[in-house]
């Protein structure tokens, strides 16, 4: 048995005026999806326990079978480890956003304008880091070039107790009130701070405004924690694994869980990625492994930007060029299972994630189901014959292994 899951980050969504009263999900056009939902079972699932803030790496660690509840520590410790940085007991590792803050004339306050610096290329991101770096760089303190605006910091014998906010959380909204808090804030704020003065008169930042492009003009700290302690996926499941993403964190996740890394190229994360490309090298892998956890970030940019249109384009894209071809591609494996879903709304009106339960489909070429008129949307909440369970981590142990008992109908 082969095992396919295929992630649309963010994808779900909330009804818009705009749409007529629908989600984006349900005007895009996707047949792929549709049909799994018409053969196979559907339900409702909780990627985010109660108490815990809405991201993507609470998410993604509860449908790869992984309670968050014993084995989160925080999401820049996963981008750690998908880069290659070892982290030992006394490091904390910080997720480093590069975004625009927009001042005001006096510069005594400034609102989070874009938390990704207008999708700065990765390219230009990696000059700014290293002048950070050069500048506030210590002994127990480095900064790590990543992809795009999403980068890390490293902080040795440093503090873990301390409320930081996304900033796609804040979008739009006066930084003041969401600075960090806690044992250790002073260290975290003066770098922010500090930031500033070094990245406004950078030479990038200088041709960025030349070009009509939005300035990385700060970094801003926030998803931190300690190295986490779990068992692979192959110790819960005795199956090998590879995953594919565009995102550090997923990728950390698949190196905590024993995976192998898929380096596809031209995957961006954003709406111009390499879809069709995740989805060659997934079946390729198939071949060397019984599992393969697909993830694609475009539908989460575009809710995080406020932009339906985007949105749509990115579930069609991830339809037809991601779902259809591992679909076509997965016939030539005598048995597989296909489990598709978001993990985790990120409305548009809101603009940021939500904690909503979420739907999903398990198609099963060795029992394939009948369901008229199903089509892969929030619609499936409506229906009287799902599955819905309100342990999201339990889900895996249902896909691969056919029973859980937690799971009733509606």
């Amino acid at each position: 048995m082969k095992y396919i899951v295929i992630i649309g980050d963010g994808m779900a969504d909330r009804p818009l005026k705009e749409l007529g009263g629908k989600t984006p999900l349900q005007v895009a056009f996707t047949p792929n999806m549709d049909s799994l939902a018409s053969k196979g079972r559907l339900g409702l699932v909780r990627t985010i326990p109660e108490g815990f803030q809405p991201g993507s790496d609470v998410a993604n660690l509860s449908i790869l079978g992984y309670d968050p509840r014993k084995y989160y520590s925080g999401r820049a410790p996963l981008e750690a480890a998908s880069m290659g940085i070892e982290l030992d007991a006394r490091d904390v590792a910080f997720r480093c956003n590069l975004v625009t803050l927009k001042y005001n004339k006096t510069r005594d306050r400034a609102i989070m304008e874009d938390y990704s610096a207008g999708h700065i290329s990765t390219e230009e991101a990696r000059e700014l880091i290293q002048a950070v770096d050069k500048e506030l760089g210590t002994e127990d303190i480095r900064f790590y070039p990543g992809v795009s605006y999403r980068h890390l910091m490293l902080w040795h014998n440093g503090e873990s107790d301390i409320e930081c906010i996304p900033p796609h959380d804040i979008i739009g909204k006066e930084i003041t009130e969401y600075l960090p808090v806690g044992k250790g804030e002073d260290v975290i704020r003066a770098l922010m701070e500090r930031s500033v003065g070094i990245l406004e008169g950078h030479p990038v930042n200088k041709k960025r405004v030349s070009e009509g492009k939005k300035v990385a003009n700060s970094i801003w700290l926030w998803g931190q924690g300690r190295r986490p302690q779990m068992p692979t996926f192959k110790q819960k499941y005795d199956i090998s694994g590879a995953l594919v993403s565009a995102v550090d964190l997923t990728k950390g996740l698949g190196v905590y869980a024993g995976f192998e890394i898929l380096d596809v190229p031209g995957v961006t994360g954003y709406l111009d990625t390499n879809y069709l490309g995740k989805a060659e090298y997934s079946l390729k892998a198939l071949e060397r492994h019984d599992f393969v956890y697909i993830h694609v970030e475009a539908p989460d940019e575009a809710g995080h930007s406020g932009n339906y249109k985007d949105k749509i384009k990115a579930i069609e894209d991830f339809d037809a060029l991601v779902v259809g071809s591992i679909v076509r591609g997965a016939k030539y494996f005598e048995d597989y299972r296909i489990l598709l879903m978001p993990d985790h709304a990120t409305p548009i009106e809101i603009r940021t994630h939500s904690d909503e339960m979420v739907p999903f489909v398990i198609y099963d070429s060795t029992d394939v189901q009948d369901n008229k008129g199903a089509t892969f949307d929030e619609e499936i909440a409506k229906r009287d014959d799902i599955l819905v369970l309100q342990d999201g981590y339990k889900l895996m142990d249902y896909f691969i292994q056919g029973k859980d008992p937690s799971f009733q109908p509606e």
